[in-house]
């Protein structure tokens, strides 16, 4: 036998090993539902409301004698998370569909590799809460936009057929009110809507910015940080405790014209249902609407500059979404705080502006987007690396999204972009 073939056959030896060892302890089910688990769950808190029986599809009646309706509220097939929801009436007692409409952003700029900025927090409100959503970017992988109502949603509900959302409140406070319960919000607050969960805002004023993002895939918090069993761990940057879930839950027993809009393959439908969406008389499960703040999000700090994933918050399909909190800076003697040069070649970058001074960067604004492409370096702004040197912390707040795929930059973008920002680099960019 050649030499030159002992290290490939040693090598397979040692996988085959490895393999046995490992397989005692995991059979092929064990195996299907750690990997199943892993990748599926949303929230690893179960929660249970109001009043189900003791055990699933089995009879369950009324006090009139009537059966109540049970529905599992499930992802990804039957293979993901889910919930099981008992309603007074069947969910399927629809009066009326209307026209529906296109809801997809038109494209501005559809191949992109400059460095670009936008002006969010100049778009203008608008009274309904739909028409409030602006998108600024897209792939098929999600939407991110920015959205200013200026009124509660009084005659309709909304759901989400497509994507899983997420609202970053900006500015404004209220409630998400919904068939699992109540889930209140405020300025910082990320609120997570699973794809298909029903709901209604209520503001508490008619001043509200809020950061959307569309995803296509459930959100998720990071793999990485929770356990088999989806528990976080110690070294997460939150805990369980941290989470706003629904509370106040309601049953509304009751029967008229409730509009319901649908949004399904970029388009909104208009449904007119028999019932009210939230005759619930009691649910459990694990998929349901919850908020954090990012004030409860503790930065991970260390001697050096740490990479930017210390700083997720969720991630979804293809891409990650973190937070950038007040924290202290690097406390190694000859520490740099201001992040290093890095190339973007596997992923977008985008920057959304909350509050403080965002130190890598030179005459920022809150509600100002950038967008570093992937492909080309970027890194801190002219001064931003040696202004840094010798300071003890940061107050600044925002919230970045990493998509993996380009993004297109939509029209309505284009009308706030901050003209050639891409030379900010080398002189200071015109803030229009």
């Amino acid at each position: 036998m050649s030499l030159s073939k002992l290290p490939l056959i040693n090598s397979i030896i040692l996988i085959f090993i490895i393999y046995k060892n490992w397989a005692k302890s995991f059979n092929s089910t064990s195996i299907l539902t750690y990997f199943v688990s892993i990748n599926t769950l949303v929230m690893s808190i179960y929660q249970k409301q109001g009043k189900i029986p003791h055990k699933r599809h089995i009879v369950f009646r009324q006090p009139n004698g009537d059966l109540y309706h049970e529905e599992l509220f499930g992802t990804e097939g039957f293979s993901g998370t889910s919930s099981l929801v008992y309603h007074l009436n069947p969910p399927t007692m629809v009066k009326e569909i209307g026209k529906a409409h296109w809801a997809k952003p038109e494209v501005g700029v559809d191949e992109n590799l400059k460095a670009l900025s936008f002006m969010g927090y100049d778009v203008e409100p608008d009274d309904d809460y739909l028409d409030s959503r602006k998108v600024f970017f897209f792939n098929d992988d999600m939407q991110i936009g920015i959205a200013c109502p200026s009124k509660s949603m009084e005659d309709y509900f909304f759901k989400n057929a497509d994507s899983d959302e997420m609202l970053f409140i900006h500015k404004g406070s209220g409630r998400c009110k919904t068939m699992y319960g109540t889930v209140d919000f405020e300025y910082g607050d990320y609120v997570i809507i699973p794809r298909g969960v029903v709901y209604k805002l209520e503001f508490d004023t008619n001043e509200n910015k809020i950061l959307f993002v569309e995803s296509h895939s459930p959100i998720r918090t990071p793999k990485r940080y929770r356990n088999e069993f989806g528990q976080l761990l110690e070294h997460s940057p939150f805990c369980e405790r941290d989470f706003k879930l629904p509370y106040n839950f309601e049953t509304h027993d009751e029967k008229g014209d409730f509009k319901i809009m649908i949004k399904k393959r970029g388009m909104i439908y208009p449904y007119v249902y028999e019932t009210h969406p939230f005759d619930l008389i009691g649910w459990d499960g694990y998929v349901y609407p919850f908020a954090f703040s990012i004030f409860n999000f503790e930065p991970i700090t260390g001697r050096i500059h740490m990479p930017p994933p210390i700083h997720q918050q969720f991630e979804g399909r293809n891409f990650v979404i973190c937070s950038f909190v007040p924290r202290l800076y690097d406390y190694h003697p000859d520490a740099i705080p201001a992040p290093y040069h890095h190339s973007n070649i596997d992923a977008e970058e985008i920057l959304y502006y909350v509050d403080g001074d965002f130190m890598s960067r030179n005459n920022i604004k809150a509600g100002q987007f950038t967008l570093h492409p992937a492909g080309v370096p970027h890194g801190p702004h002219p001064g931003a690396i040696e202004r840094s040197i010798g300071k003890k912390e940061t107050k600044e707040l925002a919230v970045m999204i990493d998509p993996f795929n380009p993004l297109k930059i939509s029209t309505e973008a284009l009308k706030y972009e901050v003209k050639d920002y891409y030379k900010s680099w080398i002189t200071a960019p015109q803030l229009t």
